[in-house]
Order: structure tokens, then sequence, then C-alpha cells
């Protein structure tokens, strides 16, 4: 069985003693049902590993016990920052997801005219945690140890107004240029809109703001699919998909 790997925000070191807390602790526990003296990898996003050994499991606590540290060289060259339209239902939890199993290494959630979703106040800093655990948990799953930050949701015209050196790459079905076209760049800015896509006012900030329109192929897709077939094809050429 692939060892458990577990999120800790907590500072980690060899030799360290440690409760997990309370969702870790019930996961370990109860759900994978594991007993003093497994093994288990910790991680806190610090680009290491730290295998550990369960040293004490109750009712409503697991210890364990940090044997060493390693390395874990499995962040892509290519740094990817998403700006990815907010959609309906799980398909942003999807989109955010894959994105992270993928290797992107920041996203921004953005408001855009069509977006169709309505967030504020105390909803949208919910949900923007939410999608930061999504994250996390993506990292679990993918083996990663450095968490990607989604940042706190901003519009559109926000987000093409920060400062940048990275390419800047939109999606468009009209384009001439495509992935393998692109000069080699290892820090990227993709932005993807929402379903319905960009209004022409949207698509002429992207253009003002020096952003490169691409295509993906004949077929359109949904904005889910959209972004996860561009990382892919970016990983593919720039990064470390073989």
């Amino acid at each position: 069985m692939r060892m458990p790997r577990i999120y800790t925000p907590h500072a980690l070191a060899t030799g360290q003693q440690l409760p997990l807390d309370s969702e870790a602790a019930n996961h370990v526990g109860r759900v994978l049902r594991m007993q003093a003296g497994q093994l288990l990898q910790l991680f806190n996003g610090d680009g290491h590993n730290y295998p550990a050994i369960i040293t004490e499991v109750g009712k409503k606590q697991v210890m364990v016990s940090v044997t060493h540290t390693e390395e874990n060289p499995v962040e892509s060259p290519l740094h990817i920052h998403l700006g990815q339209a907010i959609s309906r239902g799980d398909r942003m939890d999807f989109a955010i997801q894959k994105a992270v199993e993928l290797g992107v290494s920041a996203i921004t959630p953005l408001f855009t005219e069509r977006c169709g979703v309505k967030l504020d106040g105390e909803r949208l800093l919910k949900r923007n945690e939410q999608w930061q655990k999504i994250a996390i948990s993506a990292c679990e799953q993918s083996g990663r140890s450095v968490i990607p930050p989604v940042y706190p949701a901003m519009s559109l015209e926000q987000w093409l107004a920060q400062p940048t050196n990275s390419l800047q790459l939109t999606l468009d079905p009209r384009a001439s240029a495509t992935i393998k076209t692109l000069n080699a760049n290892q820090h990227i800015r993709l932005v993807i809109g929402p379903e319905g896509g960009f209004t022409d006012h949207e698509v002429a900030a992207t253009n003002r703001a020096g952003f490169t329109g691409i295509q993906l192929g004949p077929r359109v897709l949904r904005t889910e699919t959209a972004a996860l077939t561009a990382i892919s094809a970016l990983q593919l050429q720039f990064g470390d998909l073989a």
C-alpha cells in the first residue's frame, strides 16, 4: 500500500513528536485504521517530506514521531500562475484540484462578466478557504510538498493590472499561435475565461495587458477542460511531462 501523505501546518524536524490535527487524526485513525508502529509521510509546504512513525492512536488523538527529512524534487521547472474564471457548482473545485496535480505554482480565481457566480464577504472568504484546502488535498494525493497558494478572488481587470515579466497567455480559438510556436519561458501567466468565454471588452483588455492568444485545436472546450488541457500542453512543451 502506498504510504499515506498528511499535511500539517506546523514546522517539522527530525526527532520531533507531535499530534496530528483533528481532521488528519480522523483520517488516519478512523478512515485508514492505521495503528501504532505504522509509517506515514508528513509535509508542511516547505518542499520537504518528513517520514514519520505513528506512536499512539487514541479516540481523539494520533501522535507521530518524525524519523528523518527528505528532499522532494517533484516540482515542475515551469512556473504557471493560473487565472481561472470562477465557474458554477463543482467545476471550480475540479479545475483547482487538477491544476495542482498538473503542477501549477499559483492560482487566482477571477470574477468576469460572464462567470455567473455571486460571492462576497463571508461567503467569498469561506470559498477561498475551501479552494486552498482542495489545493492541499491535491498535494497530498500527487506527491507535491510545495503548496500552490490560491489567492483571494479578484476581478479580471485587477489581475491583468499586476506587473509581471512572465509570458502571458490566453485561449483564443481564432488565434494562429499554438503552444508549439511559443518561445520557451519558465514563467507563465495563463488566464482562462468562463463558460461562454470572455466578452469583447475583456478580450480587448487582455490584449492591452500584453497577453498572447493561443488556440488548442479545432474543438471548443469547457472552461475546466480548457484549463487542464492548456496546462498539460505547456508542461509537455516546457515542463516535466514526458
